[in-house]
């Protein structure tokens, strides 16, 4: 079997759309649908395009757990164990079971939400980030910060479960949010293992997960103001191994990137 596969040799059936993470980053459409003055959290409840985004949201968890599944099992394969310890591997097949369960439990609340797979299309941004030949930037852009991601996503999720009395989806959002706090917590542990002789190599990984938070915190999707459809969740990221500076540059680097998509958006409003 092939070591280091590249997202461009992934296995997708007809259904699937690729879409390139770039086109939906600075697409100005996107952004001004991200940014523009909406008023109390997008996901609210009262708002006319809830299911959409909901449904949308949804179907890019699904895709996302597949990825993350492949990107645990690559990490098993990839590495010798000089580069990856046993028990890293270990960790990373345990992972793979709880992804397999995910991609499962998304499946079902897809169809529980009306919608089908393929309806909307595939980035794979987070299988990339998996692709990278050191194993600590791998722990720091999946576990770290693409299922750090998760736990905001799964955590604002649940509390929209609640909102909408749906039980069927608050309690699917709390148990793979159980998991993702696990994964997260893996990755935090073993990025300090690995590291622990060489604070260059783990500040290099520390700032491609700025990098991949940045990316993903980009038009206003996450952050702790109002605006933001996805909240920050200070508690279980603090249970996963992060700092409350880690926290706090996470929210900043939220916070920074509304503020370049707002730019972004009146250059482009001013340019047309």
């Amino acid at each position: 079997m092939k070591r280091h596969l590249p997202e461009t040799e992934l296995a997708r059936d007809e259904r699937f759309r690729r879409n390139k993470v770039e086109d939906q980053i600075f697409d100005p459409r996107n952004l001004a649908m991200a940014t523009r003055d909406l008023g109390p959290a997008q996901m609210s409840v009262d708002r006319p395009s809830v299911s959409e985004r909901s449904r949308s949201l949804m179907h890019g968890i699904f895709v996302g757990e597949i990825q993350a599944l492949e990107g645990a099992g690559r990490t098993c394969f990839d590495f010798d164990d000089a580069d990856a310890p046993f028990a890293l591997k270990l960790d990373m097949a345990r992972q793979c079971w709880d992804e397999s369960r995910h991609v499962e439990i998304s499946c079902k609340l897809a169809d529980h939400m009306g919608t089908d797979i393929g309806e909307y299309g595939e980035s794979t941004f987070l299988y990339a980030a998996a692709c990278n030949t050191d194993p600590v930037m791998r722990l720091c852009g999946v576990n770290r910060a693409l299922e750090g991601l998760a736990i905001d996503v799964f955590s604002s999720m649940k509390a929209f479960g609640e909102t909408t009395e749906d039980p069927i989806l608050t309690f699917c959002e709390d148990w793979m949010l159980a998991d993702e706090v696990t994964h997260v917590k893996m990755g935090s542990d073993w990025m300090r293992r690995l590291t622990e002789n060489d604070l260059d190599r783990r500040e290099r990984a520390l700032e491609f997960q700025r990098t991949v938070d940045k990316v993903f915190s980009l038009g206003g999707f996450r952050g702790e103001s109002e605006e933001n459809p996805i909240q920050i969740t200070r508690k279980f990221r603090e249970l996963a191994g992060f700092s409350q500076a880690e926290c706090d540059e996470i929210a900043a680097l939220a916070q920074q990137a509304m503020d370049d998509a707002r730019s972004m958006v009146a250059a482009a409003a001013a340019a047309s």
